[in-house]
């Protein structure tokens, strides 16, 4: 099996950590340089047609995008040490969870990155002031995140999952553009170091 993918592109670095919390090796990482446009060219077209990374590439040549995608097909595939719940309850727990630090989180730093450094203005318009908005508003999720640790160890709940993942790739990636956690936000500096400490989080 191939991901292609940036390494140090978010979605990609949110693969990553899961197959390392999962213990999963033995695959081959195919760079797609994403300034110089490699993953919209024809050919990477035909993998993905949103032209997006990560993808994975099945030995029978079948494409899975989306890294959430990615990451339930590995979950199926290796149930133990689940990071996507067991129970009904808990699935729905981290997925709820997921999805806000997903949409309300990652998602916007990864706007408010495009559209405040221009960083892909060869093929989009980006606007500053929507792209100093985003940010902002990840400031907001930010403190939101640290109330809620305060009576929780992880993101959801008592065990680590992945929505801790996309939540600490999403602060990873917000340092790009300046954006940190508080002083004051304790609880979320203390989820951050812990979560920093994996071993996982250096895949």
């Amino acid at each position: 099996m191939k991901i292609y993918e940036e390494s140090t592109a978010p979605n990609a670095r949110r693969v990553r950590m899961f197959l390392a919390e999962k213990g999963v090796s033995g695959l081959e990482y195919v760079h797609v340089g994403l300034k110089s446009g490699d993953n919209i060219s024809s050919d990477f077209r035909k993998k993905n047609p949103l032209a997006k990374i990560p993808v994975l590439e099945l030995d029978n040549n079948e494409c899975i995008s989306e890294s959430m995608a990615i990451c339930r097909y590995f979950e199926a595939l290796n149930p133990e040490n689940p990071l996507m719940g067991v129970s009904p309850f808990e699935q729905a727990n981290i997925e709820m969870w997921q999805r806000r630090c997903e949409i309300s989180f990652m998602n916007i730093v990864g706007m408010g990155f495009q559209h405040s450094t221009g960083y892909f203005s060869d093929r989009m318009n980006p606007i500053k002031e929507w792209g100093e908005e985003c940010l902002k508003q990840a400031k907001v999720f930010m403190a939101f995140l640290n109330d809620h640790l305060k009576d929780h160890q992880y993101i959801a709940g008592e065990a680590f999952s992945v929505a801790d993942i996309t939540a600490f790739i999403a602060i990873e990636f917000a340092r790009v553009v300046k954006v940190r956690i508080e002083d004051d936000h304790i609880h979320l500096l203390r989820w951050y170091q812990n979560i920093k400490s994996r071993p996982s989080a250096k895949a």
